[in-house]
């Protein structure tokens, strides 16, 4: 794109995940431009290659998740040249398959969030397939990269977003599990959504902070002891998503997430 370094894969962080500091050999600013807003995001130099780093919430952490410019964010990394998303969440689990502190490949979303932007097509009349709104071909290369190591990546993961920032009910998370769902977010839609209709490959892995409210006798967790899950969680995670990265460079998409739309 015209104006700016071609970028060609992105790490998007949620809360408490943003990048490996020592891994860094350069850092900068890079502002976006764009028909939806302003978008800031840091540009890091990791063994010899640049990888745009946006954090979702802000570098401050001061952007709730329903304030969220979702379309400014996702076009901002189109713009930049991005064809490739590892995304991260923290999520609350609604399965008890999925107890804090794992880490839960998504495969695929429930959305009972309202009144956000879901789409860029609000003049023209398109129409995007959600067979396979995760890149299949990114999730099988997590799902390759963390096999055979001491932490497990939990396939499966059925994704339940809420619109936030309050926490859901305890009937709210047992009306997640019964369509279910298996964790509980508040980001993910329309993040992946607006992925799917720019041609992007994205994937997300979550990490699982808390039970949701009533699922489990377990006493609930208090905010730090959901940091300190965070903060144990994403190295790993981190480490392998630049791992990815870094054995990737030519390899050909062969996806059909750069054209998805049925008409």
């Amino acid at each position: 794109m015209e104006g700016y370094n071609i970028i060609n894969k992105a790490i998007i962080g949620g809360t408490g995940v943003y990048a490996i500091e020592e891994l860094v050999a350069e850092s900068r600013s890079e502002e976006i431009t764009t028909e939806y807003g302003e978008v800031e995001l840091e540009i890091k130099n990791i063994k010899g290659k640049d990888y745009a780093f946006l954090p979702r919430h802000g570098k401050d952490h001061s952007i709730p998740p329903h304030r969220i410019n979702y379309r400014a964010n996702m076009k901002a990394l189109k713009l930049l040249g991005v064809e490739e998303i590892y995304a991260t969440t923290a999520v609350g689990s609604c399965h008890q398959d999925y107890p804090p502190g794992s880490l839960v490949l998504i495969e695929d979303f429930i959305d009972f969030t309202r009144r956000r932007n879901y789409t860029y097509f609000d003049e023209e009349v398109r129409h995007i397939s959600m067979a396979e709104p995760y890149c299949p071909r990114l999730n099988g290369k997590l799902v390759d990269n963390f096999s055979g190591q001491d932490f497990v990546l939990k396939e499966g993961g059925i994704y339940g977003c809420f619109a936030g920032p309050r926490f859901e009910t305890a009937a709210e998370v047992m009306m997640a599990h019964k369509l279910g769902a298996t964790v509980m977010g508040m980001t993910n839609v329309p993040e992946v959504v607006l992925a799917k209709e720019l041609g992007l490959c994205y994937s997300n892995v979550s990490i699982v902070v808390n039970w949701g409210t009533g699922f489990s006798d377990e006493e609930e967790l208090k905010q730090e002891e959901m940091r300190g899950i965070i903060e144990e969680k994403k190295e790993d995670l981190l480490l392998n998503f630049i791992e990815i990265l870094s054995k990737s460079e030519s390899e050909k998409r062969s996806c059909n997430c750069s054209d998805d739309f049925i008409m």
